[in-house]
């Protein structure tokens, strides 16, 4: 594929245009390799040259944005490739009040900031990639643990503190990837969920401090909102200025289809990564796929999954899934 095609195909994606064929997108951890730079670019690369994915999302684990204010986390095989977390920074509310800048240069954050420039490096000019940014408030999860729900509610102002201090940080790592040459942000949201909060409080303790981090990534033209999780605040994430948006559409609303009319870029979605892609057929992911091109009349679409997908996915899987994206 030549580079004008392949941008071009992710440009009448995020417009909305009738496409010839699919593009495509699948993303999973790296564990272990996940801790460094180059064996993380190592691990990117090595996965991406096998599939040739048409956006490739940088997926370091979660403790990256946490690990330099001293949480301590393990890797215990989770199927995922999800770190089990061993020790939280925020023991208790007061603790809010002691989170510090840090610098993005340096320590884990540095790490992640050097993998990006590496992969960029190593990848075809025509190949976009995106580095996964945790939202602040997901950051104050990972700091506090669950806990942090009660503090919002009884300790708004040292939350609201901390919050602050977190954005920061993360305004100037957003800035640091796309000065290496990263196409956007891939923005991790984990609490906009009815499950957990109302919509008034992520308005005040999420929405704000997302829409700073969107604002330093506004000068990619590859932004990617992810919505974790069921019962997500779709009308108000719907609305964050990015190009695409991501979210586990087999489990929750918004199908692909009534998500057409909310949002106006590209949907990244389609498949099932436990039920299809990893215990499934390759015949069952080429009929997921085939639905969701269906449900959305062949435009706006990134064939992808809700999530990560598990490290034990089935190559036959995974290589039907590119084939039937892209009609072979």
């Amino acid at each position: 594929m030549s580079i004008g095609d392949r941008r071009a195909l992710l440009e009448a994606a995020l417009a909305g245009e009738p496409l010839e064929r699919l593009p495509v997108a699948l993303w999973r951890h790296f564990p272990v390799d996940d801790q460094r730079a180059e064996s993380l670019a190592a691990a990117t690369l090595h996965f991406q040259r096998t599939w040739d994915f048409d956006v490739v999302k940088i997926s370091p684990s979660s403790n990256y944005c946490v690990a330099d204010w001293g949480v301590v986390t393990r890797w215990e095989g989770n199927q995922e490739g999800t770190r089990t977390y061993i020790s939280r920074r925020v023991r208790t509310p007061e603790e809010y009040e002691h989170i510090e800048r840090l610098d993005v240069r340096r320590g884990m954050l540095g790490e992640m900031v050097r993998a990006a420039e590496l992969i960029v490096k190593a990848l075809p000019e025509e190949t976009p990639c995106v580095m996964t940014v945790f939202s602040p408030l997901t950051v104050v999860r990972y700091l506090r643990g669950d806990e942090f729900v009660v503090d919002l509610r009884r300790f708004p102002d040292a939350v609201l503190h901390a919050l602050e201090v977190i954005t920061r940080v993360y305004e100037d790592f957003v800035a640091s990837v796309l000065d290496v040459g990263c196409a956007g942000i891939f923005l991790a949201v984990q609490p906009a969920t009815h499950r957990l909060l109302s919509e008034d409080e992520y308005r005040r303790f999420g929405e704000p401090f997302d829409r700073r981090l969107l604002a330093v990534a506004e000068r990619g033209w590859l932004n990617v909102l992810h919505a974790h999780g069921h019962d997500i605040m779709w009308e108000l994430l719907a609305a964050y200025p990015v190009q695409a948006i991501n979210w586990h559409d087999r489990h929750t609303f918004p199908s692909l289809a009534e998500a057409r009319s909310r949002f106006g870029g590209a949907l990244i979605g389609g498949l099932r990564q436990w039920e299809t892609l990893l215990r499934g057929t390759p015949e069952a992911v080429r009929a997921e796929v085939a639905d969701a091109r269906e449900q959305v009349e062949g435009r706006s679409l990134i064939v992808g999954a809700g999530c990560v997908i598990p490290v034990t996915t089935p190559w036959g899987n995974l290589r039907a899934a590119v084939e039937a994206a892209r009609g072979t």
